[in-house]
């Protein structure tokens, strides 16, 4: 169970600790911040209410700890990520349990969840070896007017201290494809989860914590955003900024200065199914993409775009997928869980409303109980409708019927997000001319939109991100090059 065990000592009473210089501690606030639970919508969980001046302690600690981490060989730095990821896969039930909890994700999906970010340890620990173990090797005369009289030596060095703030829909997952590339790269890393999550995050870090990592080089605070948020996220000790979620990355971003930012802020992610799709692939994906975790991901479908003369089959394909989707609590593995909070289920709500008042086809009755919303298909949605254009993070899914591809493209590309979009038809090569023309980081070809496998690039255009992710990605952002080079009296060729 969470808090127990090998976990015990993270929790005092009913307060989970927060991290810092190796020991979980107790805020010197004395007060504590209050986890809801989504489906009781009753308190789970407590942590601590860190205040300003643990904050400077934890950055002064990270600080000094990573001088001392960059010097540590990269064959070690891998070894203790490796045990790192063994310990989470290990301790999967407890984590996935605190999921299941915090944000109402299914409890099959939480313990997948916690056993893919295992694996993406590992695999950070891996490509760091093989990408931050070789260098570049220039030569003067390369260049015109120039004798060979100098060689540059190229390497990748740290940046420093890493602030990682992952979203709630996937605080661990989401936290580790920080964590991993910052550690691999010598950099030290400061965690702050999300409320909604902080928990699942805390017996995460643990795990590191098990795993033997020096003392200061993790830290994780948790708190209000009202008292922390701000001071992070444009505290002078920060090197870099990794974050995923909304429109707070926006406002991190104009604040942070001059300093690296790797940030993902959310999609309109569009699906345009041709007159040649194959209609029953399409309308699988369309039900597995929009509605997996009751449609609360940064890559769900969110608005499908659908030639006309087709759009009556697909609706209906869509429909009957639909009507199989069980509704219910997480523990029972319901395929429609309720959404994080109770502001989150009124905005998706009103949204709907909106919808209704347009004139939208609703494909099935709106049904909601607290934070429980059931499937919608919303069909005959008009641009005037705000379904068109907002991300409602959650499972209501508008359609809009279109005569043209290139009406589809338009509103794909009028959207001030650009993170994914999808596109079915059986011909490759109208399928290459659409995604040239979306405006978005990345197309899936007959599937739905999807972030991983995790070493995959992952990027959004205009609002929806600045920066590149994947694992390797994530790697070379969080390292910066020097430069050493070697003059000489006389050019020297080699064998010359």
């Amino acid at each position: 169970m969470a808090g127990t065990g090998v976990f015990g000592e993270i929790l005092d009473g009913e307060v989970y600790k927060y991290y810092s210089d190796g020991e979980w501690r107790k805020s010197a606030s004395g007060k504590s911040v209050n986890i809801v639970n989504p489906t009781t919508r009753k308190t789970q969980y407590k942590v601590q209410a860190c205040t300003q001046e643990e904050v400077n302690k934890v950055m002064d600690i990270a600080k000094s700890a990573q001088k001392a981490w960059a010097k540590t060989p990269l064959w070690k730095r891998a070894e203790l990520l490796h045990k790192a990821a063994a310990l989470l896969k290990e301790h999967k039930s407890p984590i996935a349990e605190c999921l299941v909890k915090e944000i109402a994700k299914p409890a099959k999906d939480s313990v997948t969840e916690v056993v893919r970010s295992g694996d993406l340890i590992s695999y950070c620990a891996e490509e760091g070896v093989r990408i931050l173990g070789q260098g570049s090797f220039l030569v003067s005369d390369s260049f015109p007017g120039n004798e060979r009289t100098k060689y540059c030596l190229t390497s990748k060095v740290p940046l420093g201290v890493v602030l990682a703030i992952p979203p709630f829909n996937y605080p661990v997952n989401l936290a580790v494809s920080k964590i991993g590339p910052a550690l691999i790269a010598g950099n030290s890393l400061v965690l702050k989860p999300p409320t909604q999550g902080a928990v699942s995050c805390l017996h995460m870090v643990h795990c590191f914590h098990l795993a033997g990592f020096p003392k200061g080089l993790i830290s994780c605070v948790t708190g209000r955003g009202s008292e922390i948020g701000d001071f992070l996220t444009m505290h002078p000790g920060v090197n870099c900024i990794s974050f995923t979620g909304g429109d707070t990355g926006v406002a991190i971003s104009k604040k942070a200065g001059m300093i690296p930012l790797q940030m993902e802020l959310g999609g309109k992610d569009a699906c345009i199914v041709l007159e040649d799709a194959d209609i029953d692939l399409a309308a699988a994906n369309i039900v597995k993409g929009g509605f997996s975790y009751s449609g609360q991901r940064c890559t769900a479908v969110k608005v499908v775009l659908v030639m006309d003369s087709i759009a009556d089959t697909l609706v209906q394909k869509v429909n009957a997928k639909v009507a199989k989707l069980t509704v219910g609590p997480p523990e029972d593995n319901r395929d429609i869980t309720p959404v994080v909070s109770e502001s989150s289920a009124n905005f998706i709500e009103g949204l709907v409303m909106d919808a209704k008042e347009k004139g939208a086809t609703f494909c099935q009755q709106y049904k909601r109980e607290g934070n429980l919303i059931w499937p919608v298909l919303l069909d005959n949605v008009r641009p005037d409708m705000r379904i068109a254009w907002e991300e409602p993070f959650g499972p209501i899914l508008p359609v809009i019927r279109i005569n043209s591809v290139e009406e589809g493209i338009n509103h794909c590309n009028a959207s001030n997000f650009g993170l994914q979009g999808c596109v079915f038809t059986r011909d490759i090569n109208k399928a290459m001319l659409i995604s040239d023309a979306m405006e978005t980081g990345s197309v899936q070809i007959n599937s739905a939109p999807a972030r991983g496998p995790d070493h995959f690039p992952f990027q959004g255009l205009k609002d929806s991100g600045i920066g590149s992710q994947g694992v390797t990605n994530s790697i070379n952002m969080m390292t910066k090059v020097k430069s050493t080079v070697i003059n000489l009296p006389t050019p020297s060729y080699t064998m010359g």
